[in-house]
């Protein structure tokens, strides 16, 4: 089971696909909506209001919920390259000879992109069942990721009690040294990783207690995602 999306099935789709065309005046308008939302969930955050988004692009809120009438859809838009680049990554990394290699070179990578974008780093430490298109992207990445924990496990690299939701736990983790560092430290993550991931690496020093459930995990996540202010209103939904 994929605990960042138990319901995932690799399929998705988003309900742009079956829109008419938009005339030039909204094309030019929705462009620019998803670029100043771009910039504003990198600089604040998903818990930046959608009248934030509204002035950052120039228009007035009702234009902004004619093109996306929940926030989820705006997320879902603004991330959509974001979240096929973090599925592309697992690619990438399967290819490397050296599973360990291939295995820690995923996981700074997926890291990096968290500390590239504030709002990246929140999507990948939320969940969004109604953004199909998005989670059938993170269910792609976390079967990938399932092959390179599989690969290095039989190189005899990583430890063997290690799992998958290791991963969502320190990429929840890590989400928090980038909003507790913020400008100020903005390196300090790279730190923090590299001390998780000696502690990846076999032998065990010791044992550890249980993971969180899939089903735990996931309501977790479904919690973040629900924390996120309500479109317009700066308050939490």
């Amino acid at each position: 089971m994929n605990p960042q999306n138990p319901h995932a099935d690799g399929t998705g789709s988003t309900a742009d696909s079956a829109a008419p065309p938009l005339r030039s005046d909204a094309e030019r308008n929705r462009a620019r909506i998803i670029a100043a939302a771009r910039a504003v969930f990198a600089r604040d955050g998903l818990n930046a209001s959608m009248a934030s988004v509204a002035r950052e692009a120039g228009v007035g809120i009702a234009t902004l919920f004619r093109h996306f009438p929940s926030k989820e859809e705006l997320v879902a838009a603004v991330f959509a390259d974001r979240m096929e680049a973090y599925a592309r990554a697992t690619d990438e990394a399967l290819t490397d000879p050296d599973p360990w290699s291939g295995f820690t070179g995923y996981i700074q990578a997926v890291c990096a992109m968290q500390a590239a974008d504030r709002g990246f780093a929140d999507i990948l430490t939320m969940s969004f069942p109604g953004a199909e298109a998005l989670e059938a992207l993170r269910a792609r990445a976390y079967n990938g990721f399932l092959e390179l924990i599989g690969r290095a496990k039989d190189s005899g690299q990583l430890r063997e009690d290690f799992t998958s939701r290791d991963l969502v736990l320190l990429l929840m983790a890590n989400a928090g040294v980038l909003s507790a560092t913020g400008d100020a430290a903005p390196d300090a993550w790279r730190r923090f990783v590299a001390w998780v991931i000696q502690s990846f690496q076999a032998p065990a020093r010791g044992p550890l207690p249980d993971p969180p459930e899939d089903a735990a995990l996931y309501a977790a996540m479904l919690r973040a995602s629900h924390g996120v202010t309500s479109p317009g209103t700066g308050k939490r939904r």
